[in-house]
């Protein structure tokens, strides 16, 4: 997550000191602990959370639990892990309804914090989850406060209920009463009011959504938080706190390159739940907020909970058996090819997804420069193709490639990549699905996953008479002595595009899970 970036960077550099170390000493935490001093305070963290929570990360590290541990290094960073979770809260908190429908939430916040978007995107999941919700318009003051949610009610196919044009004409007391009679009415049993902001916390602001809540007695208040004003958000939240009071926070901006303080200081200031947490512009983009799983992204110890919720929502069991079966029984085309990028697109972001890996916080150049459109070039060639070609690629000649390079806006030797990459990665996946080992180009020998029965003696014989390489071309021949890929070679992604490292014994070993293979 783009926010933490900085604060993830540092605090992984600072554990990976510790690691280097058999026993710590009094001076090794005292070193670690001013390290993460600096990397929140950095961050832009309230003074008084960084205070309270180096307090316990040094009281905790210093005690018997890390002195007796088998690993010192690795239960700090569990101690660490620990109370960063308690800052973000502790447990996750899912909203409340009424057991009388409707379902009252009100949003409050500053102009700009993102309350109108965040209005459509939680209406939207509601919806998934079986939901009527019913947006209504009640901010009257922002110049076209009203337009902009019927724009996003649209988008996210939910119903408004707007009697008011806005720009400064309505009572928004009046509007949200009625909203929730209105709701009642039609039976809708959720009601989502987006009141107004200001640019910045005033006596005005306040009455007016003090007067709202009086009115309509909200079952949820979500004050929804800009997560990249940094310090300010600790003086905005305890002024709504006071002024109108609040149940739950909502993050938004998640995705910016702020240094996200206000995430880890809301909670802990105010003692309301962060509830969900808004990544993205799309309606889509907005996640349950886990403490446990934002401290493990933060850490950079990764998020795959989420990831894996997110690829059941976005997957179709039946058809990846399918799959499966077709795998093992070399049918895979590249129609399926292109079904596979298409379930994976409703993933979101794929920058998003690889983050929630454990350990990417060192790969952040890597994935910064990960390009979103390869999956739509590599899309766009497969769409180029006829279906004949896409289930035989064999039948690929030099005229259909350039034909297809054409269609596809793409060159020759992008197709050329793709087809290849495709090959090799249908031989890979099958010989994965049959619970075998895959022989993967440009690897050495895999430790652990050598052939049953091989002799070792043999393989080092067989690679001493070889001796070094034949090749006649010398960059090839500098290249193959060197253990790197000979030039031109396809080096490409697993799309055909770019470039990719070779996956590691641990990623085979989950490819191979998610075939039933153990």
């Amino acid at each position: 997550m783009a926010t933490f970036g900085t604060l993830s960077e540092r605090l992984t550099d600072t554990f990976r000191n510790l690691r280097t170390k058999g026993k710590l000493t009094a001076a090794d935490v005292d070193g670690t602990v001013r390290e993460i001093r600096r990397a929140l305070l950095d961050a832009d963290v309230a003074l008084a959370v960084v205070k309270d929570f180096t307090a316990n990360v040094r009281e905790r590290a210093l005690g018997d639990e890390v002195n007796k541990a088998l690993n010192p290094a690795q239960q700090v960073v569990q101690i660490v892990n620990e109370e960063l979770v308690g800052i973000l809260g502790g447990e996750q908190r899912r909203l409340e309804f009424a057991k009388t429908p409707p379902t009252v939430i009100m949003l409050a916040g500053l102009q700009g914090s993102g309350k109108t978007t965040f209005a459509g995107k939680l209406a939207k999941q509601l919806e998934k989850d079986g939901h009527t919700p019913l947006l209504v318009a009640a901010d009257l003051q922002r110049p076209n406060a009203v337009n902009q949610l019927q724009v996003v009610a649209e988008q996210a196919g939910a119903t408004i209920y707007a009697p008011e044009p806005g720009n400064g004409i309505g009572d928004p007391v009046k509007v949200s009463r009625e909203g929730v009679e209105h709701a009642r009415r039609h039976q809708h049993d959720v009601v989502i009011i987006d009141t107004a902001g200001r640019l910045g916390v005033d006596a005005e602001l306040m009455k007016q959504a003090s007067d709202i809540r009086a009115a309509v007695d909200p079952d949820e208040v979500l004050f929804v938080i800009d997560a990249m004003i940094g310090q300010d958000a600790v003086n905005t939240a305890k002024a709504f706190q006071e002024g109108v009071d609040f149940t739950g926070v909502v993050l938004s901006k998640l995705d910016g390159d702020a240094r996200g303080g206000a995430a880890l200081s809301v909670a802990s200031v105010t003692g309301r739940p962060i509830i969900f947490a808004s990544t993205g512009e799309n309606l889509d983009d907005l996640e349950p907020f886990y403490p446990d799983r934002m401290a493990s992204r933060i850490l950079d110890l990764g998020d795959i909970l989420t990831l894996i919720e997110q690829a059941q929502q976005a997957f179709d069991e039946e058809e990846a058996m399918k799959v499966a079966e077709k795998l093992a029984n070399e049918a895979f085309t590249l129609e399926d090819f292109l079904d596979q990028l298409q379930q994976m697109k409703k993933m979101g972001s794929m920058k998003k997804m690889l983050g929630m890996l454990p350990g990417m916080g060192q790969m952040k150049q890597q994935l910064d420069d990960f390009d979103e459109r390869e999956i739509d070039r590599t899309e766009a060639i497969i769409r180029s193709m006829t279906p004949g070609e896409r289930r035989n690629p064999k039948v690929l000649n030099g005229s259909r490639r350039l034909r297809i390079a054409k269609g596809s806006g793409m060159t020759v030797t992008d197709v050329n990549q793709l087809v290849q990459r495709f090959e090799q990665a249908a031989k890979m996946m099958k010989t994965v699905a049959r619970g075998g080992t895959p022989n993967i180009p440009g690897m050495g020998a895999m430790p652990g996953m050598g052939r049953p029965g091989a002799s070792s003696k043999r393989g080092n014989k067989k690679g001493k008479a070889k001796g070094a390489s034949r090749s006649g071309n010398p960059a090839k021949r500098a290249a193959e002595n060197a253990g790197l890929p000979a030039p031109g070679a396809a080096t490409g992604s697993g799309f055909g595009l770019g470039g990719q490292k070779a996956p590691t014994e641990a990623e085979l070993a989950e490819i191979q899970k998610l075939f039933g293979n153990n």
